[in-house]
């Protein structure tokens, strides 16, 4: 569905809210509506304690809160979100958190702490994919009424064991912490569903903004709330539209029937230079792109050989050209944004370098390796790339190409050579990627241990390596759990079967009348009530 030139916009909203796809707006968006041109068929829930795609995520940031919050004018900043205040105990077990008073649901019920500690024993109760997330404190199904209590306007959360109090603060900003209206949602209940269905098509959160319509592959419409505990949102309606298509984003942008486009490619981007009532606002994503080097394949655990693809990879010639303004150079498993992650990048394209390396590998040359890579253009290009470069060095990649899914089922079952992969964080803290790439308690095949990254490619990272993450998530101490990932990213960038090379990089075109809005960084999600016009 995108909306074309020649009717009233006013009209389309209304047919959206009345659960018709409107076909067509006149240019220049209402004063009091931010329209929003996005590609949002991965939702596959809104219900905030199932849903894990980043379009359903970005919605209920908007419609929901959490006790503890990520404000996005102070990046990586933790800020009382719908708790005031939180302490741990000495023994780093428990955890309480006093709630704001004076808080409602959109229903008009008050916020408690029955609700808090609801919401967060039905995340562990449905057991949908984002509750990992909760679950890894040693929360279960049979035990979370006791490990999640409430008393007054006070809830009390227990794991099983000391962990860095950063970590569990971190996971708490998760989406999947949204607090939600228990009563509403409870009333709602069909066949033991705690109101995961109703939820599908309904909101019942404290945020910003209620839904009033969503109609998957479609569009939604966000409604502001007045008296909002943070302040009333700026905009009265957030009309989201999904338009897949970055060619049809930017003609919708330059006619005004849009206010901010967020699928436009790097064509599209550099065809809107000029046009002084256009603007582009650039961020950067929690995604990784790297290469896996199968440990199984003798020459690609040789030291030297590793050593040589770090430098004979064209970073810079890349993100200049086939990846300008979507991915930036970036070489450690932690992005930009997390705590601890590294900036530097000291690889840089060194042919001599790496062919003496190969040199002094002692393996015999050409080196021919399958390189198994997803089928879209992107990473063609970039597999295309390193074809070019690793083949002057004396390693000839043989492209092994197939749709995501064969891709990955290669690479879960340890079955590639050489791979193209991207990796996202699950959480706000570096735990996340830390656990996977850093980490692999057993690396038998027996293991079949696909949930670590480390694991999918055959690599150990030793004793001293794996002792080193298991004591970066309980170290207590923020400053020194910094240091700590920041010697475990450059000990697995040096000598690890990974290659880091890029970071996602976000660039959302608006009209130049807009502003407040924030994409989320790496660690958040985007955020419409900051937004004026």
């Amino acid at each position: 569905m995108y909306l074309k030139h020649g009717f009233g916009r006013a009209a389309a909203i209304a047919a959206l809210m009345a659960g018709t796809a409107p076909v067509a707006v006149m240019a220049e968006t209402p004063a009091d509506t931010l329209v929003i041109a996005d590609a949002i068929d991965d939702i596959v829930s809104i219900d905030p304690h199932e849903a894990f795609e980043f379009s359903g995520v970005d919605l209920n940031n908007n419609v929901y809160d959490t006790l503890i919050e990520l404000d996005p004018t102070r990046p990586g900043e933790l800020v009382p979100g719908l708790a005031e205040s939180w302490e741990v105990s000495e023994d780093g077990t428990t955890y309480t958190f006093k709630i704001k008073s004076g808080i409602t649901f959109s229903s008009g019920n008050p916020l408690t702490a029955e609700d808090a500690a609801g919401s967060l024993r039905r995340v562990v109760k449905l057991n949908k994919t984002p509750a990992f997330i909760l679950t890894q404190f040693g929360l279960t199904p049979e035990n979370v009424d006791q490990m999640i209590t409430f008393e007054g306007d006070t809830v009390t959360l227990k794991t099983d064991k000391a962990y860095a109090p950063s970590f569990v603060y971190n996971c708490l900003t998760a989406g999947v912490a949204n607090i939600v209206d228990m009563k509403t949602v409870m009333a709602n209940e069909v066949d033991g569903d705690m109101g995961n269905a109703w939820l599908k098509a309904n909101s019942a959160g404290t945020g910003a903004y209620v839904l009033k319509s969503f109609k998957p592959n479609q569009g939604y419409v966000l409604e502001a709330r007045q008296g909002h505990w943070r302040g009333d949102a700026k905009i009265k309606n957030v009309f989201m539209q999904h338009v897949p298509e970055g060619a049809t984003q930017r003609l919708l942008l330059e006619k005004g029937d849009i206010d901010i486009g967020r699928e436009l490619t790097p064509t599209d981007i550099a065809g809107l230079e000029g046009n002084a009532d256009i603007k582009v606002q650039s961020d950067v994503g929690g995604q990784i792109y790297y290469l896996a080097l199968n440990q199984k394949k003798a020459e690609l655990a040789n030291p030297k050989v590793q050593e040589a693809m770090r430098w004979a990879v064209d970073y810079a010639g890349m993100t200049d050209s086939i990846l300008k303004g979507q991915w930036v150079v970036h070489q450690a498993f932690l992005p930009q944004g997390f705590l601890g992650a590294l900036t530097e990048t000291p690889y840089s394209l060194d042919l001599e370098k790496a062919k003496a390396l190969m040199a002094e590998s002692g393996v015999t040359l050409p080196l021919e390796v399958k390189f198994t890579v997803r089928n879209n253009q992107e990473r063609m290009d970039i597999a295309t790339s390193l074809q070019n470069t690793f083949a002057q060095i004396g390693i000839n990649l043989v492209l092994d190409v197939g749709d995501g899914a064969q891709g990955l089922a290669v690479y879960r079952g340890r079955q590639h050579e050489m791979t193209l992969q991207t990796w996202g964080p699950d959480y706000p803290d570096p735990h996340t990627n830390a656990s996977t790439f850093a980490s692999n308690p057993d690396n038998s095949d027996e293991a079949n241990a696909t949930g670590y990254l480390a694991w999918r490619t055959a690599w150990d990272p030793g004793a001293e390596i794996n002792a080193e993450t298991d004591a970066a998530v309980v170290e207590k101490d923020t400053e020194k759990r910094k240091a700590m990932y920041e010697d475990l990213q450059v000990k697995v960038r040096d000598n690890s079967a990974f290659i880091f090379m890029f970071q996602q990089a976000r660039q959302d075109a608006m009209r130049a009348n807009v502003s407040g809005f924030y994409a989320g960084g790496a660690t958040d999600s985007a955020s419409y009530w900051t937004v004026t016009k």
